[in-house]
This record gives structure tokens, C-alpha cells and sequence, in this order.
């Protein structure tokens, strides 16, 4: 078979690229080795972070790409190269063509802080960017093709659940509004079910990959699933194309104008995790077919990979969910719950380590420091139960009467004094119990001595703006006590293939793979392991999939 362009990976960056190439005119095919699309994308927040957009700009955000310039700089420091500017130029373009040429269509936030908040450049709200939720009914027998979010994030065996759903479904006799909210929902998911496996009202990420499917339908881009890339076709020092393997069957595909490796880095992988990570991890967030396919074939035809990143992943702590039917075995604990006023987290000392409202990037990162000198792996998150009830924790929801089940199965530790939790979950109980008073007299007071959590604009975005006088900041005083372990884990790769702006894949002299092209974690992140915001990889992976496929329309075949 010959196509003018080969994208190997169906994330959102592999379709972009297959969207933007077919758009242009390119006759395009989009292999994808698993059975469904979406990849890590499609069980992600789904959230970009795109400075200076036409839709923030009328939402009334004025922050342009100059602070965002002055922002990353202060995060990042100085780049290596032009890609993080040719980012920030050419980001808000990108995302105007989308939403004028497909059904891919995103709004700002009211409020989303940026991540480092304190900093220099940083923002309230404007540059993260949510993608409108989509209804997968029009995707029609292509529903199956899109894969699912985690079970981790469903409900009901398969109803989404967006941040806005939780207190009425939590509390839906609060008020008449609250109730009407949960009805719509339970009434949509239970029609949903009469026909479909899971619930067609997509939101976040999955809203992101429903979108871009049904784009690439309209746009009649075929996609050949169970196909995977086994190597690269060289001709003449150039990529002309690769051979897949479909349903064990090698087809030889040849490229005219070149291929676009967006496999999705190696975030999937704990093995090629691990030959970076130190402490090594367990769990894994990220799609498991994301495992260095990509940057493995890349390599063997001279491609190099960029390593001086400040972290080789973007972390996030999980709680062990292997209990739950249909999860993947890891609870993102993104930000929601470790922010809440009386929760902390602690180390086998029984001592907090980090602001437990901070990205949960950072978190891990915290957790990485103190593990160097006591024991932070597991560390621990620990409340009462009035925030329990109030807040839930992790897959425990809130407004749960009986937590029985989540006690059973060794997700939560239960005990009836501090002195006995520390004890249950192997922590310096005496630590504990210093500790816990002390973070009593932090919320009595309204201010974190120690690690001020609840004193940036990102911490109190993720309380609870009702309680004070710290959002974040609540006293752990009501029996019966409760804790969770929590883990290292990772969303994605920062380390990848060397690219330039237009997403050519570069030789060890930072010369183009002629025909080559990367985009998405395939790609090394121009965040460079730090974690600024809010859709930091799935902005440029948008950005880096359009600029390739324009290249690629302009490569003479």
C-alpha cells in the first residue's frame, strides 16, 4: 500500500496529525496497534494549555503570550531551542483551525490557576482550555472504536463524571437544582445503557478523542487498529514507510512523503519507566500501549533521544485500586481531595513532608525528597471522619454513609485513635499524633507554618471556598481516624525524541531523519519535566501533530 503520509499512534496527537494531513489533501492512514483510539488522551482530564486563544480573549482573559513567555521562563528557565516559542506563537492558530475545520471544539475555564501560581507571568484562568463534552451517540457504530476512561473515573458501570457532577450526585436532595442535575444524569446513562456498553455523554479527554474520531470519519481517514509499527522502511538515507503488523499479518505501507511516530512515549511502560526512575515505581496511569514503540524504532534509524530533562515523567500519587472491577489498578489523586481542609499526608515518621495541595506533579516530587532520608513510599493521606463524609477521598466518594467496603478491602485503614492508625499503617505513632496537632492549631489559625497549603491561588482553587478561614486548612479531631496509601505514578514521558519545530525527528548532529516526524510524548516535551499548568503535554501535542502535518503537505512526495 502507498500513502503521501504514514501516522503511527491514534492519541490525540496521531489523530490531529492524521486530521490536519487529511485536511490539507494528503491521502493519509492512521494505524494504531490496539484495538480502539484514543489512547492516554482518551482517559485523560482532556484539558490544553494554550496562552492568548480567540475564545479566552472574548471570555474577557487579557494575559497574552508574552506573560505565558515570562511564566515559562520562571518555571522552566531558559530553552534550549526554538520550539517552546514557536509553541506559544503559533499555539492559538492551531487551535482556531481546529475548531473552524472540525468538530474539535474547546472553551476556557472561568478559573484554572496555573500550577506554579506564585510565579512570575502566572495567571488566574485563560490559558487552560477544556474540551466541550460530546455526545457519543453520533459516533454511531463507531462508538466501540473510542476507547473508554479509566474505571476509575466512571460511575454506574460506565457513566462519565465530570467535576461539576459530583456534589449533585453526592447530595442530590441539597437542593431542587441539585436534584434535577442528578435526574438528567441517572436518566440519560440509564437510556444510554439499553444499547450501549457504557454511557455516551463524553466529557474531558474523552470528549477530546470522541471529537477527533468523529472528525476523522467525516473525513473518511482510515484508521487500521491491531496494526503495529515493527520497523522503518529506509531508501536512499530516508523513512519512506514501515511495515505493520495486522493481526500478526506483515503489510509493508510505504510513505511518499514520510511518517509521524505519535505512539505516546513510553509513560504506559513500568520497565522503560524504571530505567530512569529511581525509586522504582509499581503503578502506572498512562496507557499501557504507550511503551516506547516509537522512540525504539526511531532510534535504530538514527534518531536520538533527549534526556537532561529536570524529571524524565510527569508524576502523579495513585491509590491501589486492583479492588475495583473494570479499573486499571491505580486512582489518579490529581488535586481534588489532597487539597481539602483536613487531609495531610505523612511519611513513616508520621510527619507531613509537602504542601498536600500542591500539582500533583509536584507532589510526587515532594515525595521523592523525603523519601531520601525516612520512608515515603507509600505515604499516607490522613483524615477524619467528618471530611470523609464530607469530601470523600480518592475512589471513596463523598456523602458515603458506610465505608465499609473500602475498609474490607484494605483500600482505607480505619481505627478509633490516632495512636491506633499510626500503628495499623506502620507509622511512628507518636509522630502522628504531634503532627496531627499541630496541623490542628494550623487550621484553628488559618495558616500552614510549615508548608503554607491553602496560600496560593492554585491550593485554595482545589478547597473548599466555603470553609475558612483557610480553605485547605481543617481540623482531624472527629473518630473513627481514617488513612490511604498513596504511590508514585506517571500520566506520561517528558523524555523523548529530539524534534525541531515542525516535529522532524533529529540525528545525533541535530540533523532531520529525513522522512521522519514525531509528535505527542513520542516527542521530548518542551516542558522539559516541569509541570507548569494544566494540559502542558496534550497542548503541544495538538500544536507539534498540526505543524508536522503542514510540513509534511509541503514535502515534495
Amino acid at each position: 500500500m502507498e500513502v503521501d503520509a504514514l501516522i503511527v499512534g491514534a492519541g490525540a496527537a496521531g489523530m490531529t496529525a492524521a486530521l490536519v494531513a487529511a485536511l490539507e489533501g494528503l491521502d493519509v492512514l492512521l494505524s494504531e496497534k490496539s484495538g480502539q483510539v484514543g489512547g492516554s488522551s482518551a482517559t485523560s482530564a482532556g484539558t490544553i494549555w494554550v496562552p492568548g486563544t480567540r475564545a479566552s480573549q472574548a471570555a474577557g482573559f487579557t494575559h497574552g503570550i508574552a506573560e505565558a513567555r515570562q511564566y515559562l521562563d520562571a518555571v522552566i528557565g531558559t530553552a534550549p531551542d526554538d520550539r517552546r516559542e514557536i509553541y506559544l506563537q503559533s499555539a492559538p492558530e492551531v487551535i482556531d483551525y481546529l475548531e473552524r475545520r472540525s468538530e474539535v471544539k474547546f472553551a476556557p475555564y472561568a478559573r484554572h490557576p496555573d500550577y506554579l501560581a506564585n510565579r512570575l507571568g502566572a495567571t488566574l484562568a485563560g490559558r487552560p482550555l477544556a474540551p466541550l463534552p460530546f455526545d457519543g451517540r453520533l459516533l454511531d457504530a463507531y462508538f466501540d472504536l473510542l476507547r473508554p476512561p479509566i474505571g476509575e473515573f466512571m460511575a454506574l458501570g460506565g457513566m462519565m463524571i465530570g467535576r461539576d457532577d459530583i456534589e449533585p450526585l453526592a447530595r442530590p436532595f441539597a437542593s431542587p437544582a441539585a436534584l434535577r442535575a442528578a435526574a438528567s444524569l441517572l436518566w440519560r446513562h440509564a437510556r444510554d445503557r439499553l444499547r450501549y456498553r457504557r454511557g455516551t455523554r463524553l466529557l474531558m479527554g474523552n470528549a477530546l478523542a470522541g471529537r477527533l474520531l468523529f472528525s476523522l470519519i467525516q473525513n473518511c481517514v482510515p484508521i487500521w487498529c491491531n496494526a503495529r509499527l515493527e520497523e522503518l522502511t529506509l531508501s536512499g538515507g530516508r523513512v519512506r514507510g514501515g511495515v505493520l503488523s495486522i493481526n500478526g499479518k506483515p503489510r509493508q505501507v510505504m510513505a511518499r512523503r514520510g511518517v509521524v511516530l505519535a505512539t505516546g512515549g513510553f509513560g504506559g511502560s513500568v520497565d522503560r519507566l524504571n530505567e530512569y526512575v529511581r525509586p522504582p515505581l509499581a503503578h502506572v496511569v498512562a496507557f499501557p500501549g504507550a511503551d516506547g514503540d516509537g522512540m525504539r524504532l526511531a532510534r535504530a534509524v538514527g534518531a536520538v533521544v533527549e534526556e537532561d530533562h529536570a524529571s524524565p515523567a510527569f508524576f502523579t500519587p495513585v491509590s491501589d485500586t486492583r479492588w475495583l472491577a473494570d479499573g486499571c489498578g491505580a486512582f489518579p489523586h490529581l488535586s481534588l481531595d489532597r487539597a481539602k481542609p483536613g487531609v495531610i499526608a505523612v511519611n513513616a515518621a508520621g510527619r507531613r513532608f509537602v504542601d498536600e495541595a500542591l500539582s500533583y506533579h509536584d507532589f510526587v516530587l515532594g515525595m521523592y525528597r523525603s523519601h531520601a532520608s525516612v520512608p515515603t513510599i507509600p505515604a499516607w493521606l490522613v483524615c477524619d471522619r467528618t471530611c470523609i463524609t464530607k469530601y470523600g477521598l480518592g475512589r471513596v466518594p463523598p456523602g458515603r454513609r458506610s465505608l465499609r467496603r473500602f475498609v474490607a478491602n484494605g483500600y482505607l485503614v480505619e481505627a478509633n485513635s490516632l495512636a491506633d492508625l499510626g500503628r495499623a499503617i506502620k507509622v511512628d505513632a507518636a509522630g502522628l499524633q504531634r503532627t496531627v496537632e499541630q496541623h490542628n492549631r494550623f487550621a484553628q489559625a488559618g495558616e500552614d507554618e510549615e508548608f503554607g497549603k491553602g496560600s496560593t491561588e492554585f491550593d485554595r482553587y482545589n478547597g473548599d471556598p466555603q470553609h475558612t478561614p483557610n480553605p485547605c486548612l481543617g481540623p482531624i479531631e472527629t473518630a473513627p481516624f481514617y488513612a490511604m496509601a498513596v504511590y508514585p505514578s506517571t500520566l506520561g514521558s517528558s523524555v523523548g525524541l529530539r524534534a525541531d519545530v515542525d516535529g522532524r525527528v533529529l540525528n545525533f548532529v541535530g540533523e532531520p531523519v529525513a522522512g521522519l516526524f514525531a509528535c505527542g510524548n513520542d516527542a521530548a516535551s518542551i516542558m522539559r519535566g516541569h509541570y507548569p499548568g494544566p494540559g502542558i503535554t496534550l497542548g503541544p501535542a495538538l500544536v507539534f501533530a498540526y505543524r508536522a502535518a503542514m510540513a509534511l503537505r509541503d514535502t515534495k512526495a
